[in-house]
């Protein structure tokens, strides 16, 4: 496995990861209308180039030439010395073999080069992942829904982990 920083010519692969790993991720928690709305929204190659431009750094773990998954981070949100864990998704098939430990692993870093001390991040209060941050030092600060538009919410816990 190689994890490298994606330049902005290179955000297709978010994109094209997300459209893969979403719809079995969610389907069990929001609509496929959602779904496809959230896509659109979130992952549209415009948006992804704004939040490059932003404080926003995209990771995407490899083995050989093929993308396994992907994370966002988001430096000084909501400010300095913090950074928000924005997005970590790994394709269905290549869960639980090490990819998003090796992802966080890379997050954790990131962060120590940028003197972050705080690392927030939220997630559907029903994903299986809310163990995976459990386990890695992350603990629930709020609960939240939070509006995107179109009759549509994230049902969200707020988690943060100090390092």
């Amino acid at each position: 496995m190689e994890i490298h920083r994606l330049q902005k010519d290179e955000l297709y692969i978010v994109r094209d990861l997300a459209h893969k790993i979403w719809p079995s991720t969610y389907a069990h928690i929001i609509s496929e209308e959602q779904i496809t709305y959230m896509l659109n929204w979130m992952y549209s190659l415009k948006t992804l180039e704004e939040n490059n431009d932003a404080n926003h750094a995209y990771f995407a773990v490899f083995d050989a030439s093929e993308p396994l998954g992907f994370t966002d981070l988001e430096l000084h949100s909501p400010e300095e010395n913090w950074m928000k864990l924005q997005k970590i998704y790994v394709l269905p098939e290549k869960q639980k073999l090490g990819v998003g430990l090796a992802l966080m692993d890379c997050a954790f870093l990131f962060a120590k080069e940028n003197n972050v001390k705080h690392i927030t991040l939220q997630v559907n209060r029903n994903n299986r992942a809310v163990s995976f941050y459990e386990k890695l030092g992350f603990f629930v600060i709020d609960e939240q829904d939070f509006d995107i538009g179109n009759g549509y919410f994230m049902n969200d816990f707020v988690m943060q982990k100090d390092i």
